[in-house]
């Protein structure tokens, strides 16, 4: 797993940055929420879990030519006890098959093995087939199904899980 930094040191493969989003970048946010998904989580729910001990909310970053950053992706994540559970993945659609969702979940990872965490589970749409292989390749497997978890769409979920 490569190693990233809290303080947004680059990944030193693919030149991107990762760090805590603050209640500053809730318009980046929220540009890039509104962006990736047909139902974006809301600034009110953001707002809440950037307010919570457990959650951490971080972004994917990329150093612009000019100056300034391009937010690339996130990850939403709770550490409860001894589990990480990722609750949202995000990628500018513009961004995607650049390596920005592995680069964001394995800093997740790592953060949870520093924890001390024994397991990571999360949630997959079944017709995500990217993200699905994504999870697998990380070394998740699929442990059960959460009929019709996304209502708006009728989609079921995956339920995954990563034992550290």
């Amino acid at each position: 797993m490569r190693r990233l930094r809290e303080d947004g040191t680059p990944d030193k493969g693919k030149g991107f940055l990762i760090r805590q989003m603050t209640v500053d970048d809730m318009p980046a946010v929220m540009a890039l929420e509104k962006a990736s998904f047909k139902n974006p989580w809301s600034t009110e729910l953001l707002g809440r879990e950037l307010q919570h001990d457990w959650s951490t909310i971080l972004l994917v970053e990329e150093p612009k030519a000019e100056g300034g950053v391009d937010l690339l992706g996130l990850a939403i994540f709770w550490i409860v006890h001894d589990e990480v559970h990722v609750l949202n993945v995000a990628t500018a659609p513009v961004h995607r098959r650049r390596g920005v969702a592995r680069t964001v979940m394995e800093e997740v990872l790592r953060r949870g093995v520093a924890r001390r965490c024994s397991l990571a589970t999360l949630e997959v749409r079944r017709g995500n087939e990217s993200a699905l292989n994504l999870y697998r390749s990380l070394g998740f497997r699929p442990v059960g199904i959460r009929p019709n978890y996304y209502v708006d769409e009728g989609e079921d979920a995956i339920v995954m899980v990563l034992d550290f």
